[in-house]
């Protein structure tokens, strides 16, 4: 099946490209000198000391992105990797059609591509300056909503794979699909669980931890797209 050939190399690119990005952009926010002198100096609201926010959630990762240089960085890897769920919804989608014999537009693609979406928007907006509250607030309502279609899109997928795991046995690691409801579950799970101190003022450094990790968790789910499927010729 070619969708599984391209849903493989999609895989890989959707959870590369974002983690660089914003381990990057990290990197030099933590190393302003490395560009000091120079056209691409740090502004100093991105700039940071040395920390490990995975851990410590001393910053988030708008504020290691959304200033000059980083946001050259940042918006394209998210540009890019919005592009790349695009197809990777739409191949699933063709996928589970021939699986099934059908031609619908499953729920799992329209999620996805809205992810996809609202993730653009996100990126769009970073680092843009309106003192109104109630852009503020469009703002973090855009960057929820791509995570929350993401984990539905994600969790609709692995529901429909798991339906049929045996016409996609020979297709398939079944010990990766366990490991993707795990982590499907999980996710969902946590930011439930985390919402009423999200919703809360304080906990900062928690929240910023959360959204490090959180975001990896997400894109997590794509490492393990690429070795859920065997290679196909």
């Amino acid at each position: 099946m070619k969708e599984i050939a391209q849903i493989r190399k999609l895989s890989l690119g959707i959870f590369i490209i974002p983690l660089l990005g914003i381990n990057l952009c990290l990197f030099i926010s933590q190393n302003p000198e490395f560009l000091e002198n120079t056209f691409f100096a740090v502004d100093q609201i991105g700039r940071s000391g040395f920390s490990i926010p995975y851990l410590d959630g001393s910053l988030s990762i708008s504020r290691a992105s959304r200033t000059f240089p980083q946001y050259l960085i940042f918006k394209p890897a998210m540009f890019l990797t919005a592009l790349l769920l695009f197809f990777y919804w739409k191949n699933n989608n063709e996928l589970v059609n021939n699986l099934n014999s059908s031609n619908l537009t499953y729920k799992f693609k329209t999620f996805g591509i809205l992810s996809a979406v609202f993730l653009v928007i996100h990126s769009i907006l970073l680092g843009v300056k309106f003192d109104i509250q109630i852009y503020k607030l469009f703002r973090r309502v855009v960057l929820l909503l791509f995570i929350v279609f993401e984990i539905i899109a994600q969790g609709i997928l692995v529901y429909h794979f798991y339906k049929l795991k045996l016409k996609l046995e020979k297709f398939i690691n079944k010990k990766i699909l366990i490991l993707k409801i795990i982590l499907v579950t999980i996710l969902a799970l946590v930011g439930i669980l985390s919402l009423p101190i999200l919703l809360s003022k304080g906990n900062t450094h928690f929240k910023h931890a959360l959204e490090w990790n959180y975001f990896v968790g997400v894109i997590m789910f794509y490492l393990f797209s690429r070795f859920f499927w065997k290679r196909t010729t």
